[in-house]
């Protein structure tokens, strides 16, 4: 499935083609900590398939708890998460970051990993009272 999409001010666009049957949930405390929520959504794209069209992203280095190297990308204007990728054998995967595509009401997780960090609210939030908009 082609996808595209942007960071909140517009800076910086991607396009990428992904397996839209590989969307990932992670509960680690880096993705909490660094999204500044109960978890991150994440559809992969191989490095071949994901091309930024306009701008340049920052990068954060992070060390996962797994020992892995993660580069975070950003747009350095409004901070915006936007991608991930690694060193070695993970450099050949994008993870990119859901909140920005442009079709991803078509894109529903079916997988999540570091499950033991999750919420321990995080399967009760379907039977939370909720509202169209505020």
């Amino acid at each position: 499935m082609k996808i595209d999409g942007q960071c909140h001010c517009g800076a910086i666009s991607y396009e990428a083609v992904i397996d839209p049957d590989d969307i990932g949930i992670c509960h680690c405390v880096d993705c909490q900590q660094l999204t500044g929520s109960a978890y991150r959504v994440t559809a992969f794209a191989r490095r071949e398939d994901f091309r930024v069209t306009a701008g340049m992203p920052k990068t954060y280095v992070k060390t996962g708890a797994n020992g892995r190297i993660r580069y975070q990308m950003f747009c350095g204007d409004c901070g915006s998460p936007i991608y991930t990728t690694g060193t070695d054998e993970d450099a050949e995967e994008i993870g990119i970051r859901w909140g920005n595509i442009r079709q991803r009401k078509a894109l529903a997780p079916n997988h999540q990993i570091w499950c033991e960090s999750a919420a321990n609210w995080f399967g009760e939030v379907a039977m939370l009272p909720g509202r169209e908009r505020d």
